[in-house]
């Protein structure tokens, strides 16, 4: 794939480690200007409870406040199905617009199917801004490049700011490996030729990943680089397209579905609202039974 050239400069990043999703939500700052994005934020869920809380949403605006930082974006580098989004919370704080890429609506069509919702409006409009392949915008004077990185969903993104990639679910650590491709619209085929553009890039290219899951215990790790990927990730080593999606699909089929899924998607495909209040000023999360 053609990639337009390597955008200048090295952001700040800070990652915020959620213990009970393995999640990273990411704080990316222009340190020339101050200004900054939020990247994958989570809205707290118990889902014994069913209580919502903004509590790991606050740590990052306690830490934009702390250092001084104006919020241009909060972005969501695809539709998460293992926590909810607080992207709309963080937007009515701090007015940034939300986005995330443009293939949403399709992930919008597949799920409102699953719902039974004829209602959802399946055209992206729950966002600010829908991302296509090889747009750019600036996080302060730091340029972004979008990647459409399909595989895991049919809506993922990466979004290269300087010399660092956010590569979501695609790849994790190279002691953890490859991201999971067998959610409705994930695609092993497509999530190995979304690896292969991200280990296409400059290889001293930061990579932040959206989880990690700690094996052995150890504590958490968000940032490789590309050159480290190629090296040591085990998923890859040795490994061609044939190989990898066997073994992709294989591990798929012994992995449980994300105890979070489906209340999850029924929020973020709605760009993190929760659901309507009833008449009774309550509001209900949707279950499918035996969908899956």
């Amino acid at each position: 794939m053609q990639r337009i050239r390597h955008s200048e400069g090295r952001p700040q990043v800070t990652g915020f480690f959620d213990t009970a999703t393995s999640s990273v939500q990411y704080v990316v700052t222009d340190p020339d200007t101050r200004r900054c994005a939020i990247i994958d934020p989570v809205l707290d869920f118990d889902a014994a409870s069913g209580a919502t809380s903004t509590a790991s949403a606050d740590e990052l605006l306690g830490y934009v406040k702390e250092h001084g930082l104006e919020v241009e974006w909060v972005l969501d580098t695809h539709p998460h199905a293992d926590h909810l989004s607080a992207a709309q919370y963080l937007k009515q704080q701090t007015g940034a617009p939300t986005a995330i890429g443009q293939k949403i609506t399709e992930v919008q069509a597949l799920w409102k199917d699953i719902y039974h919702w004829p209602e959802l409006a399946c055209d992206g409009s729950q966002w600010d801004r829908l991302w296509a392949e090889g747009d750019r915008f600036s996080i302060g004077s730091l340029e972004v490049e979008v990647l459409f990185s399909p595989g895991h969903t049919l809506a993922s993104v990466t979004y290269r700011v300087g010399d660092a990639a956010f590569v979501h679910d695609t790849l994790f650590q190279p002691d953890f490996g490859t991201a999971r491709a067998d959610f409705p619209g994930g695609d092993a085929q497509a999530l190995w030729q979304s690896i292969q553009d991200l280990l296409a890039l400059p290889e001293d290219t930061r990579i932040f990943t959206g989880h990690d899951y700690r094996p052995g215990g150890r504590e958490p790790r968000w940032e490789s680089t590309v050159a480290e990927q190629r090296r040591d990730n085990i998923h890859l080593q040795g490994q061609h397209e044939a190989g990898y999606i066997a073994m992709r699909n294989g591990r798929d089929q012994d992995l449980p579905m994300p105890a979070l899924m489906l209340p999850s998607l029924q929020v973020n495909i709605l760009g993190g609202r929760l659901p309507k209040a009833e008449s009774n000023g309550r509001r209900y999360l949707k279950i499918p039974l035996n969908a899956f």
